[in-house]
């Protein structure tokens, strides 16, 4: 019997579609993935600013992740915004409890806007639980400075990658690079016991359609593993496909924010995955 290459998003709803479970069940689509979700929080958001929050009450989280967990196979896994305390705890009960071969952790603390999505204290239990628990952590530069407790920049990012992995005992980190001057947009990459990181370079794109960058990588690679490709792989194959849709919504109107990306690209200009 076959069946499809399958995804679950663990993350909080976004109003405006550009982020959150919108993008990433989007994301998973363009990559021929079935994409399925447990959602966290339901978010009023648009693309300047974040008005509401409300977590999903812990009994429905918890029915939710057993509900997916119980009926398929899932393929990989990924995270994105957890909110609060209890909600962190109800993952890792759930990761432990389910094995699945491959977890993605965007550790999202803060919106584009501004707006702070990780409550302080689920920040000491997602460090030590939940981020070694992960396949792969993706944190852009700020996220890595508050996982770490130490400023990064270009001179020493390789060294904090490094430092991410081992103090952290993570096994494998992307840091985003995405917030650091110049022209170039340098994403490390660096598994526990490796030489040195590898680098991912692609050139930055003038334009304010950054809404949901992070959600988009960390669904690609996900959706990447999903279909059978090594992490390597999955990430090299993660950062064209963000570069292109960048690049196809970079001249597009939606909202007066900080416009979403396209996710939905012509298909035709992308790299075509087949299940390995």
């Amino acid at each position: 019997m076959k069946r499809y290459p399958t995804a679950l998003s663990i993350a909080g709803s976004d109003s405006c579609g550009g982020a959150g479970i919108q993008a990433d069940l989007k994301t998973f689509s363009a990559w021929g993935v079935y994409g399925m979700t447990v959602i966290t929080a339901v978010t009023a958001q648009n693309t300047m600013s974040v008005r509401a929050v409300q977590a999903v009450d812990p009994k429905v989280l918890e029915e939710q992740l057993d509900a997916v967990f119980s009926d398929f196979t899932i393929d990989a896994v990924k995270t994105g915004m957890l909110n609060d305390r209890e909600t962190v705890r109800l993952v890792i009960e759930a990761v432990d409890k389910y094995q699945p071969e491959w977890v993605v952790v965007d550790p999202v603390m803060v919106a584009t806007s501004g707006s702070v999505l990780l409550k302080e204290d689920a920040m000491e239990l997602v460090v030590n639980e939940l981020l070694p628990r992960a396949t792969l952590v993706t944190p852009n530069i700020p996220e890595a400075e508050c996982i770490l407790g130490r400023d990064i920049d270009k001179s020493n990012g390789e060294e904090m990658a490094m430092r991410l992995v081992e103090e952290k005992h993570l096994n494998a980190v992307l840091l985003k690079g995405g917030h650091w001057d110049g022209e170039d947009s340098d994403d490390l990459f660096y598994v526990r016991n490796g030489k040195q990181p590898s680098f991912f370079r692609k050139k930055k794109i003038e334009t304010s359609n950054t809404h949901g960058t992070g959600c988009t990588l960390s669904a690609a690679i996900t959706a990447g593993l999903a279909l059978g490709l090594d992490l390597h792989e999955a990430i090299a194959h993660a950062e064209e496909y963000i570069g292109r849709a960048i690049a196809a919504g970079a001249d597009v109107q939606a909202g007066h924010g900080h416009g979403p990306v396209n996710h939905l690209f012509d298909p035709r200009k992308l790299h075509k995955i087949t299940c390995g």
